[in-house]
């Protein structure tokens, strides 16, 4: 026996059941109800988007420090938003520069003839890409190495030692900006004080979700981004990583996932241009389902048996039908079943 009852839905799809008295029941599909629904709704071929809209802002990317390794007085800094490339200096110490090259193993050693790993490889391919040769980059810090070295040291009015001073160099993915100096010129400086902040040159949007929206930010993933105009741009995402947020007053700690989207295309790019560090929104889509059978949240009912079901109407008559439910987005739902089709009628109970 079958007894359906209104299915009143909270967010996300979950719900409880009010149950309806109708005068007549049994196998689902078998019996007419007692009387129609007060209204009725088509069942409609549709593609639904689980999505969800988060606070943002533009700006450049995740921020990252620059400490410093030599001991000594800071005596150049950069200006805030300042970009530098391979090669150029990005402070100095004791009127001695510090320099960025490109790479992602982080300096930690000297690096000196008989020096071997990935990171003397990552110090020659930077040499040549500089114009310093006369070796083939690869993990031996040879003779050779330090000849190149020598000229580079020159190029910068340091003494050619051919030896590279831990804290001489910062590896950088890439070219930086500089966000926001932590430090003046005057000020001492050594190993873990840090210097200044930096992020990469490209505009990226950084949004927060709360952790219960993990599932929302995949990498690689598309999002659209609403511009202060309204505009919408493409965007993917780029980078997830989690935060806590120590406790504040009378603000309890949480955990937030930090997402930042990189702009998509040369459209995007220049369609930001016009705004500096603005609010923006952007959407992120956790499911997407095609051309699905599809009707309005409200038709759902509950079967005391369990599972859901629709009122199909057909005429004068109407019947209950157990549904399978897929996708709720947008206050619709995916539903098959039997008697499912593009065009048929279901109830909308009161």
């Amino acid at each position: 026996m079958v007894t359906a009852a209104v299915l009143v839905l909270a967010g996300g799809g979950a719900g409880t059941a009010a149950f309806l008295a109708p005068d007549g029941s049994g196998e689902a599909g078998d019996k007419a109800a007692s009387g129609l629904p007060p209204a009725t709704a088509e069942v409609l071929r549709r593609t639904l988007k689980d999505t969800r809209t988060a606070d943002a802002q533009l700006g450049f990317g995740r921020e990252r420090t620059a400490a410093g390794r030599l001991p000594g007085t800071l005596t150049r800094l950069p200006k805030p938003g300042a970009e530098i490339t391979r090669g150029k200096v990005l402070y100095a110490v004791d009127n001695q520069p510090v320099v960025v090259l490109y790479g992602s193993l982080p300096a930690y050693r000297a690096l000196a003839e008989g020096s071997e790993g990935p990171d003397v490889r990552q110090l020659e391919e930077n040499l040549a890409a500089l114009g310093h040769t006369g070796f083939t980059p690869d993990e031996e810090y040879t003779e050779a190495t330090a000849k190149a070295v020598r000229r580079w040291q020159d190029d910068l009015g340091l003494n050619r030692t051919g030896t590279v001073e831990l804290g001489r160099v910062v590896f950088t993915a890439d070219a930086i900006r500089v966000a926001d100096l932590e430090a003046e010129a005057g000020d001492q400086t050594g190993p873990g004080r840090s210097v200044l902040s930096y992020t990469g040159t490209a505009n990226a949007v950084t949004a927060e979700l709360d952790s219960s929206d993990r599932r929302l930010a995949e990498q690689g993933s598309p999002v659209g981004v609403t511009l202060p105009d309204g505009a919408v741009v493409h965007g993917t995402v780029a980078e997830v990583s989690t935060v806590s947020k120590p406790a504040e007053g009378q603000k309890k700690a949480e955990t937030k996932i930090r997402v930042i989207v990189a702009l998509a295309d040369a459209r995007a790019r220049k369609a930001v241009r016009a705004y500096d560090e603005a609010g923006v929104h952007v959407t992120f889509t956790a499911d997407t389902r095609e051309n699905v059978l599809t009707v309005p949240v409200s038709a759902l009912l509950a079967l005391a048996e369990g599972g859901f079901g629709v009122e199909l109407v057909k005429g004068s008559t109407s019947t209950y039908v157990p549904v399978t439910t897929g996708l709720f987005a947008d206050g619709r739902v995916e539903i098959s079943g039997s008697g499912i089709s593009q065009g048929a009628e279901v109830g909308i109970p009161k």
